[in-house]
């Protein structure tokens, strides 16, 4: 399977052909992050997982634009946000849902022993490692918040 890098330019190849410009724009301003990314770490090239990381920021920056354009009635700059990412999420890996992440954080609960919400430090860091790209860490804390009150609830 070709990388994120190599599909990001064959689409960018496919969008400026087709004159899709929502597509093109997307794209473009990916590769201008990973490229500014690639600046910062001297010009070396990025690994596939600092790549995603790229483009699961990507996605939770426009999440909280489209927050802001809706408190501030701009509906309209709202849905180009959401047109945006649903572009950049066709390069991220499938999101887990909320059921599957309670079940991965019962099992890391259970792994460290967790008794209650002082430990969510030990959970966390290592269902992040877990789950990296897979999940949002949003949700991932929600998850784990509400399991380790359960947890120190029924103690």
């Amino acid at each position: 399977m070709a990388g994120v890098r190599e599909q990001l330019r064959s689409d960018l190849r496919d969008a400026m052909r087709a004159k899709d410009v929502p597509r093109r724009s997307t794209i473009r301003m990916l590769e201008a992050a990973i490229k500014n990314a690639e600046i910062e770490k001297r010009g070396a090239e990025l690994p596939e997982s600092d790549v995603l990381a790229i483009l699961q920021r990507q996605v939770k920056q426009r999440r909280e634009s489209i927050e802001q354009f809706e408190k501030g009635g701009r509906d309209d700059l709202a849905e180009i946000e959401r047109v945006e990412i649903a572009i950049i999420e066709q390069y991220l890996p499938r999101q887990l849902s909320r059921e599957e992440v309670t079940e991965r954080a019962r099992a890391v609960i259970d792994q460290v022993g967790a008794s209650g919400p002082g430990d969510r430090g030990k959970v966390m860091g290592m269902l992040m490692k877990e789950l990296r790209g897979e999940a949002d860490g949003s949700l991932v804390n929600a998850v784990v918040g509400q399991l380790l009150a359960e947890a120190a609830g029924s103690d």
